[in-house]
C-alpha cells in the first residue's frame, strides 16, 4: 500500500495490543481518555520523506467490537485498520469531513488487495 501511494517502508512496526495497554498510550502521549482501536506514531525526524518510520499500535478487543459492530468477519476488520494505520503515514487524515470520506476510499483500495477477506 505504501509502494501505491509514493513511499517506501524504512521501518514499519505493528503492537497489536488490549484496550488497557492503548488507553494508556492514548492518556500518556495524546492527553486522550477514550478508546480507539488503532494509534499511528509517525517517527521520521522530517514528514516531507517518502520513506516510512513509524509504530501503529493495534487494540485487538477494539478491532473485535468493531467487526461485530459493523457486521465484517474479524479478519477484514483487522486489515482495514493495519491500511489506517499505514495510510496515516502516508499522509492521510480523518478529522474532518472530507478527510473521512479520503480515508474510507483509501481504505476500500486496501481492501481490494485482500480479496479473500471481503
Amino acid at each position: 500500500m505504501a509502494a501505491r501511494e509514493g513511499y517506501t517502508l524504512e521501518q514499519l512496526n505493528y503492537v497489536f495490543c488490549s484496550d488497557a495497554f492503548l488507553l494508556d498510550i492514548n492518556q500518556r502521549f495524546l492527553n486522550h481518555d477514550d478508546y480507539t482501536d488503532i494509534i499511528t506514531f509517525d517517527l521520521r525526524k522530517n514528514r516531507k520523506m517518502s520513506e516510512i518510520i513509524g509504530e501503529i499500535y493495534i487494540s485487538i478487543d477494539r478491532v473485535k467490537d468493531n467487526a461485530v459492530l459493523h457486521g465484517v468477519p474479524f479478519e477484514s476488520e483487522l486489515i482495514r485498520v493495519t491500511c489506517h494505520g499505514m495510510l496515516h503515514l502516508c499522509g492521510y487524515r480523518d478529522k474532518k469531513k472530507a478527510d473521512i470520506i479520503a480515508m474510507r476510499a483509501a481504505e476500500e483500495r486496501c481492501l481490494s488487495l485482500y480479496p479473500s477477506f471481503q
